[in-house]
């Protein structure tokens, strides 16, 4: 009984052992190269105060939260354009010294970079650091995590909110070398060595164990990514090469907060942005097939003017 109860009362495993090592073997890397985190938006953090201190470069639509932390930091930031149809271009980051972040599936488009020219961007200056955030990759997009093997300089974050459905519980990793692993560690270790639970462990550890189980759910959504966007084509919608568990949407026949608007008098919630390049479109969350259908239904019904 008292072994069990100062057990209990315990800290959890700062290093996050167990759940590093089923993480390295999941992925084929060692635990050194991986780093653990109270979810991603934390990893974002650090990496913006550990390697922003020479400016920070990324895409002018992209994760909401990366100004953010470069206005928490003090970090100059510059916003490179999205292309005319929301691709990100290459040519902008490459030979930069700038620490270089990179969504891939981008957000809110769902859209996503070739691998070839990420690696470009890597290999262009090997003195700085590029990260590359993964939280929707599972949903079909192509991995950069072959290229922390390759290079030293670039660092992959992902998420188990998304594909894993552990929101809740708050746990992000990132994948890179011994080095760019030991300067998130610092931060950690100065600001808050026990910030991943014990539960939240466990949760991860789970997860992990059953890996098959999340692909085919990621199989499923994707199926039903498919059937909505064949659906909203037919409507005349025009519908971004989404990769990730959300599509980018708009339409000729009405307008992107008008059609927010009808939508939550119905009861379905999307994403409408107001800024100007994008305030025609709304993001749309990938559910189950019967949540699609009705979305579907609702979009038809409101086209139709009923």
């Amino acid at each position: 009984m008292i072994s069990r109860k100062r057990k209990s009362s315990a800290y959890c495993d700062p290093e996050c052992k167990a759940l590093k090592k089923a993480l390295a073997d999941l992925y084929g890397v060692k635990s050194e190269n991986v780093f653990l985190s109270n979810g991603s938006d934390d990893i974002l953090n650090f990496a913006f105060m550990v390697w922003g201190k020479n400016g920070a470069i990324f895409p002018d639509i992209t994760y909401g939260f990366y100004t953010v932390f470069c206005d928490l930091h003090g970090v100059k930031y510059t916003q490179y354009p999205l292309k005319d149809d929301f691709s990100i271009d290459a040519e902008d980051y490459i030979g930069k010294k700038e620490f270089a972040v990179i969504a891939n599936p981008n957000a809110p488009t769902g859209m996503t970079m070739e691998m070839s020219d990420i690696e470009k961007i890597i290999a262009s200056n090997p003195e700085r650091v590029v990260l590359i955030d993964e939280a929707y990759v599972d949903f079909g997009g192509e991995s950069a995590l072959p290229l922390t093997e390759k290079y030293d300089n670039v660092l992959v974050c992902q998420t188990f909110s998304k594909a894993r459905s552990l929101a809740g519980a708050r746990l992000g990793f990132a994948i890179g070398s011994k080095a760019l692993i030991e300067d998130l560690d610092l931060i950690k270790y100065s600001t808050n060595p026990y910030n991943v639970n014990r539960l939240t462990q466990k949760a991860g550890e789970y997860a992990v164990e059953e890996n098959e189980y999340y692909v085919n759910n990621c199989r499923k959504i994707m199926e039903n990514r498919e059937y909505t966007v064949g659906e909203l084509k037919r409507l005349g919608f025009t519908v971004t090469d989404s990769k990730a568990n959300f599509i980018f949407v708009k339409s000729d026949r009405i307008g992107g907060e008008e059609l927010y608007k009808a939508l939550k008098d119905r009861g379905v919630l999307v994403r409408h942005f107001t800024k100007e390049r994008i305030k025609d479109y709304n993001r749309v969350t990938i559910g189950s097939r019967e949540q699609m259908e009705k979305f579907i239904s609702c979009v038809t019904d409101i086209l139709k003017g009923e």
